[in-house]
């Protein structure tokens, strides 16, 4: 089942990309049903006996199915055409990914009720915070051609969906919802991590590299916020951080994830 729910959503993400701007209406039910039809891959893709399946490549699906249910929901407010083309073709690949990199099982017998939900919580921060890196590169972008940096007839067609962007400053405060959501739910991850531990281990970190990139995010998220709130913090500055906490993320959970599962075909958990 996973592989003909993945397969379909990627399809019809892939149509979804290409729809022309008239069509919105027909365009967004459809990125709708590809986010049903995605989320239902994705919950094959997690569900594993008695146990969960939770690999590098279903967290970078996730974060991407996210995504796209940001955009849905944004794009009832702002014309995103720009960033549709950019994202959905994306979203189509990490539908895709889970089945190529399947991430190896990590049972919950014996495990305590907190750690699904931590797993859960981690999970949505990862998620929510990649939206957020994403959207930053976005931002990179869009800067750039309003400084002129366009007469490369090569890139036309992304100038073209840059330009369908909304303004930079409504991009810089959607950014700024998307931190600042990501950082609670990544506070909650470590607040949830902590009680976690000390049930299992008795102790309150485990002090390996998988903790300290992700105190790291934490700590870049939250002085970006502060920055924000008290010295108002604006254009590359925030990129920076915002960028520099989600690489720290990237990481903690997926890049030991990947070396793991895939390179030393080990279990994180």
């Amino acid at each position: 089942m996973l592989i003909y729910f993945s397969l379909l959503a990627a399809a019809l993400y892939v149509l979804c990309a290409f729809i022309p701007g008239q069509r919105r209406l027909s365009g967004s039910g459809l990125s709708a049903v590809a986010w049903l039809v995605h989320g239902a891959s994705l919950w094959f893709a997690v569900s594993h006996f008695d146990g969960l399946r939770v690999g590098f490549a279903v967290m970078l699906s996730a974060a991407l199915w996210i995504s796209v249910l940001v955009y849905w929901l944004e794009s009832r407010n702002f014309s995103l055409d720009g960033l549709k083309v950019l994202l959905l073709p994306n979203a189509a690949v990490m539908a895709l990914l889970p089945i190529f990199f399947p991430g190896l099982p990590i049972t919950l017998i014996g495990k305590t009720v907190m750690f699904p939900w931590h797993i859960v919580v981690a999970l949505l921060a990862y998620s929510t915070l990649t939206i957020a890196a994403f959207h930053a590169l976005v931002m990179v972008l869009q800067d750039m051609h309003l400084h002129k940096i366009r007469n490369n007839q090569n890139q036309h067609w992304l100038n073209t969906a840059i330009e369908r962007l909304p303004a930079l400053m409504t991009m810089e405060k959607i950014l700024f919802r998307l931190v600042s959501l990501g950082f609670v739910l990544l506070s909650l991850t470590v607040l949830s991590g902590v009680i976690f531990s000390e049930q299992v281990l008795g102790v309150a970190f485990k002090w390996d590299h998988k903790t300290l990139l992700s105190l790291l995010s934490w700590a870049l998220f939250g002085i970006l916020l502060a920055g924000r709130q008290w010295r108002g913090w604006r254009g590359k500055t925030v990129l920076s951080f915002t960028l520099g906490g989600f690489i720290a993320l990237l990481m903690a959970y997926v890049g030991s994830r990947f070396v793991l599962e895939v390179l030393l075909h080990r279990s994180l958990a």
